[in-house]
């Protein structure tokens, strides 16, 4: 089983070249951004931890709890086993991000083991936790395993550059978008990074009074 992964800028900018032999609109927005962050991190339940604790927060309020999480001790499954609710809410988590945490910690995810996997076997994994979704989970697979194939349909800034990119009147629904991008496979996460920073772009440039 090959499962294809970009771990250095060198791969990347294969991946999207590979990407504007099959989609040429590309060529403009590689122009305007080059070969985008591959933005990796660790993975392991920390990250995926973290996710969950930002979720519907803004980035300073997340940054402040996790601070205070990590201050704490707090991070480790073992410890969070062990702390009562009361702790873990004294360091800024809600009741629902308590049950999301504990969740994460019930399913004892074997981490290395994702590497082996296949996105569709990964996704069903941690997505069977409680507060992970599909977005959320096709992160992990692009950003900790940097699988080369993900496009996050879910994601709004991927809608509104490929609204932009593709010329659409209205913004994609994740299935349009999904039937629409079929062809970019086995390039798409090239596609998602190229789309992200499109994304930057364009606010950029209506943020520049003409």
């Amino acid at each position: 089983m090959s499962l294809q992964t970009i771990d250095t800028p060198e791969k990347l900018k294969t991946q999207i070249m590979a990407i504007i032999a099959i989609e040429p609109k590309f060529a403009p927005i590689y122009q305007q951004v080059g070969v985008p962050s591959l933005r990796r991190n660790a993975g392991g339940f920390e990250q995926l931890m973290r996710a969950m604790v930002g979720q519907q927060l803004s980035v300073a309020a997340a940054t402040s709890i996790w601070q205070r999480l990590a201050e704490a001790g707090l991070t480790t499954p073992q410890v969070i086993m062990q702390a009562e609710d009361d702790t873990l809410r004294a360091q800024g988590l809600s009741k629902q991000k308590i049950r999301y945490t504990r969740s994460l910690v019930e399913h004892d995810i074997d981490f290395d083991a994702l590497i082996t996997l296949t996105n569709e076997d990964v996704i069903k994994i941690l997505t069977a936790v409680i507060g992970i979704g599909h977005w959320t989970a096709e992160m992990y697979l692009l950003f900790s395993l940097g699988r080369a194939d993900v496009l996050a349909v879910d994601d709004l800034a991927i809608k509104v550059a490929a609204m932009d990119l593709l010329g659409l009147v209205e913004r994609p629904t994740p299935k349009e978008l999904k039937t629409a991008t079929q062809e970019w496979s086995p390039h798409r996460s090239a596609a998602s990074l190229l789309l992200w920073a499109h994304y930057g772009w364009m606010n950029k440039r209506k943020a520049v009074p003409v």
